[in-house]
């Protein structure tokens, strides 16, 4: 059995995580999991936090079964915390699967004209945001180091309170809405 690959997207809304997802899809054989779509057709114009972190969560423990089987994965939801990553990074190679990185950023202004086209084109795919909402999140993202992105840092240890990165998994992916 050939060695799958988990491919992370990583980035802001609106910078290109889904588009080259669908071409890491076709590329290379793998397995999409896109969370606004599920959340899209699970909840329509609502974006709740606490169905997302569940819907992400599943979508993960999707993937990781079918890297288990062989198959390659593709994550498209902007896993904006090192400590996400670090958690998949883990899981995949627990797996004896490998992992490539992939982010994504622009300016702020053509991040808001690529958001302003889809809502025109294409409303059904996205959530109005606003241009604080854009900055807010710029502010908070944990950008991937060099040595992160292409595999050469060592994994982080599991944040405070946790045993192991499959507990902190538990953790911030809960497996139902509370």
């Amino acid at each position: 059995m050939r060695q799958p690959t988990l491919f992370l997207t990583v980035g802001l809304p609106c910078t290109g995580k889904t588009t080259a997802a669908w071409r890491i899809e076709i590329e290379q054989r793998a397995l999409r999991l896109t969370k606004d779509e599920w959340v899209k057709a699970l909840y329509g114009h609502e974006n709740p936090p606490s169905a997302q972190d569940v819907i992400e969560g599943r979508l993960i423990q999707i993937g990781l079964r079918a890297l288990e089987l062989g198959t390659n994965v593709v994550i498209d939801f902007g896993l904006w915390s090192r400590d996400e990553r670090s958690a998949l990074r883990r899981a995949a190679a627990d797996l004896g699967a490998t992992v490539q990185m992939r982010y994504f950023e622009l300016d702020p202004a053509e991040q808001r004209r690529r958001l302003d086209r889809r809502q025109a084109e294409a409303p059904q795919t996205t959530w109005p945001m606003s241009d604080e909402e854009l900055a807010e999140w710029a502010a908070t993202i944990d950008i991937p180091t060099p040595g992160e992105l292409d595999g050469s840092e060592p994994i982080d240890d599991p944040p405070a309170g946790f045993a192991t990165w499959n507990e902190w998994r538990t953790h911030r992916w809960p497996p139902a809405v509370s």
